[in-house]
């Protein structure tokens, strides 16, 4: 006799040596069981209550930023997000390798002088950007690569350019422009090259000095210190205007908050990075809070003459790049003569 096809065992199950409690037992298992209907209740109630927190911790940010935004005119987070970005890379260039520094102070440096060339044309005064830029590219290079006294010979060369390109420029022109118009140009050609290049030619002549990156480093540590101390004392306390015709939102808490963070910023650098003493800190902090304020001012006293806000919007939540270097020009003036003269001092 033949079995018949549906006799054969596993195949309806009727034949199947499997007893059926545990059959039962592996098609319960291989169902999903549904949670009860009050875990989901508490579910979806713990789930609304977290995006509830969410939106209202979001809200409260969105509140804060916006009033922070109408005091100063700033998106905060734009403008941290954007200072984190270029801290990395300033940060990264002098850590790991010092030269790339050059590149990006180069980078910085002739935008800056660029984007005020071009507010001061737009205020109706003849700048030259061509010969401004090929300029200042040779003095800051120069700084590095030069000596010392041979930078001055570069800068004096560069300033001769500007000038004498400006005034071949106006002859060519033929304009009848006046007098007193032509040698403001002038003079303004020449400014540009000693307020933007040579006060940053500086800084790339202390990187080139033995641990250099180190005091370039430390010294822009302490003046983003001063912005941030005067930053957050201000919009949290400030009362009292400091240069109200200058800078109407500088106010004299902020500039007491710049000071104890300079002072905090300079001995911690000072100690934990040059290896210098306290006191030697405390000097360096002090210094470069008063050129990093002089600075701060002596740009926006430049702005309202130009009636501008800020030199550009290149940097959205900061304004132009010349707005970030007002501080950190005239600083590394006083960071080249400190490092001169502590460096003698902790190495005896």
């Amino acid at each position: 006799m033949t079995d018949d096809a549906s006799g054969e065992p596993g195949l309806d199950g009727e034949g199947s040596d499997t007893p059926p409690s545990r059959r039962g037992a592996h098609r319960r298992d291989a169902e999903p069981v549904d949670p009860s209907p009050a875990f989901q209740s508490h579910l979806r109630a713990a789930r609304s209550e977290f995006e509830n927190q969410v939106a209202q911790a979001r809200a409260e940010f969105d509140e804060a930023n916006e009033r922070i935004k109408a005091r100063t005119g700033r998106d905060l987070i734009l403008a941290t997000v954007i200072g984190l970005a270029i801290g990395a890379v300033l940060v990264g260039s002098l850590i790991f390798v010092k030269w790339a520094f050059l590149v990006f102070a180069l980078a910085a440096v002739l935008l800056a002088v660029f984007e005020f060339s071009r507010a001061l044309t737009a205020a109706g005064r003849r700048v030259d950007v061509a010969p401004q830029l090929v300029a200042g590219a040779v003095v800051l290079v120069s700084a590095y690569f030069l000596d010392a006294w041979m930078l001055w010979v570069v800068l004096f060369v560069a300033l001769a350019l500007v000038v004498v390109w400006r005034l071949v420029a106006q002859m060519a022109s033929g304009d009848g422009r006046t007098y007193g118009l032509v040698l403001g140009d002038v003079l303004i050609s020449a400014f540009i090259q000693l307020y933007v290049v040579f006060l940053a030619s500086l800084c790339v002549v202390l990187l080139s000095r033995d641990g250099g990156e180190w005091w370039v480093l430390a010294f822009i540590i302490v003046a983003v210190a001063v912005d941030t101390g005067a930053y957050v004392a201000g919009i949290s306390f400030g009362r009292h205007p400091m240069a109200p015709r200058i800078s109407p939102k500088k106010t004299w808490e902020g500039f007491a908050g710049a000071a104890v963070a300079a002072v905090v910023a300079g001995v911690l650098v000072g100690l934990f990075m040059l290896g210098l003493d306290w006191w030697m800190g405390a000097v360096l902090g002090a210094a470069i809070l008063a050129t990093a304020t002089a600075g701060d001012l002596g740009e926006s006293m430049i702005k309202r003459d130009l009636g501008i806000k800020d030199m550009s919007s290149w940097l959205p939540g900061h304004g132009g790049v010349l707005d970030r270097l007002d501080s950190i020009l005239p600083s590394a003036v006083a960071a080249l003569a400190l490092y001169y003269l502590f460096t003698p001092l902790v190495a005896s």
